[in-house]
């Protein structure tokens, strides 16, 4: 049988038809890692993938709610002993972001402090124009041992990109990566075992500005071949092996 597809950063639950979401990508052969962006949606989106073991549910805190209400620390506290999957959580230095970065980091630095008191965890990471302040809090509270990290959407230099392959993480690519030359040659730089595939749906979108679902994966699966010289088939499988070893090692 052929390897599944994997889609493994997607917002299963803000998709504005959720429900028929989730049910559609249950059950499928397709892998996916559902993110939140808070957690207190995380029980929820448990509840409606609990019949479908081929989606994984992500405790999220994103740094785009960090100081809301809905960022919740303590619910986040509570449920992280209760789950493998920790994402989406980051930093961000867009200009739009970039004045609670301060509160942003220490709200990171806690969860990575969190995340290593219970190893083997697998986060999904935001980072917008902040690797060097990612690095410093990886490198006083993180090591290999705790887990392993999944750069979503990498938008940092190639010098960047190699920093973080170093630290062990892996890289999720997604559609949007591959409309632009940067992201091509980052998919050329790469450690192919380190590579996963993604959606970002629904805010990852297609050339008409559809909202991208886990199926849509396949596209970024053709790119990859593709930007890697290698067949379809021949990197679903790559793809594959990749997965299997980012959730055996961890």
């Amino acid at each position: 049988m052929p390897a599944p597809l994997i889609d493994y950063h997607c917002h299963l639950d803000l998709y504005r038809d959720y429900e028929s979401v989730f049910a559609a990508a249950g059950g499928r052969d397709i892998q996916i890692l559902g993110v939140t962006t808070t957690p207190l949606a995380w029980r929820q989106n448990c509840k409606l993938a609990a019949d479908s073991p081929n989606i994984r549910i992500a405790l999220g805190l994103h740094p785009h709610l960090v100081g809301t209400a809905s960022a919740d620390l303590a619910a986040f506290e509570r449920f992280v002993w209760d789950t493998r999957f920790v994402g989406e959580v980051g930093l961000d230095a867009g200009p739009k972001w970039y004045k609670s970065l301060g509160l942003q980091s220490e709200t990171f630095a806690h969860v990575l402090q969190l995340c290593a008191r219970k190893p083997h965890k697998i986060l999904s990471l935001h980072c917008v124009r902040a690797y060097r302040q990612l690095f410093l809090l990886l490198d006083k509270h993180w090591s290999r041992d705790a887990g392993t990290l999944v750069l979503h959407w990498f938008s940092g230099s190639l010098a960047e990109a190699k920093q973080a392959a170093e630290r062990g993480c892996f890289f999720s690519i997604n559609p949007a990566m591959l409309r632009r030359p940067e992201g091509i040659r980052l998919i050329k730089t790469l450690p192919i075992e380190r590579i996963l595939t993604e959606t970002d749906g629904p805010f990852g979108t297609d050339l008409n500005g559809n909202a991208l679902r886990p199926a849509d994966v396949q596209q970024t699966v053709e790119g990859i071949a593709s930007a890697t010289e290698n067949s379809f088939t021949d990197m679903i499988s790559i793809l594959w092996t990749n997965l299997q070893t980012l959730e055996r090692w961890t």
